[in-house]
């Protein structure tokens, strides 16, 4: 039933500004709604106010995202911070030769 498998190792995940890319996106979902409001007659004529709304609703699923990901780059620098701290520890304890 598996006919298929991997020729290769997955490649690692990229990390980037992902805050800045969340709060960019967060922002144009909400310029895409802003830009559309002022037609929404023209929307309901034709039964597309969805497109407002889904915009809407990108622009409200983005700040969930922005909080998502503060929160969680705020907790990687703690844990790298207490990572850096535990070595340095370990360093100067191996340095003043105590076990």
């Amino acid at each position: 039933m598996a006919k298929w498998t991997p020729k290769h190792e997955a490649p690692e995940p990229l990390e980037g500004p992902v805050v800045a890319t969340i709060t960019g996106g967060t922002i144009v979902w909400f310029v895409l709604f802003l830009v559309q409001l002022p037609f929404y007659d023209w929307f309901a004529d034709r039964g597309h106010t969805w497109w407002l709304w889904t915009c809407l609703a990108g622009g409200g699923l983005g700040l969930i995202g922005i909080w998502y990901v503060r929160r969680r780059d705020a907790a990687l620098k703690r844990a790298a911070a207490a990572r850096d701290a535990t070595e340095q520890t370990e360093q100067t304890a191996d340095l003043d030769g105590r076990p």
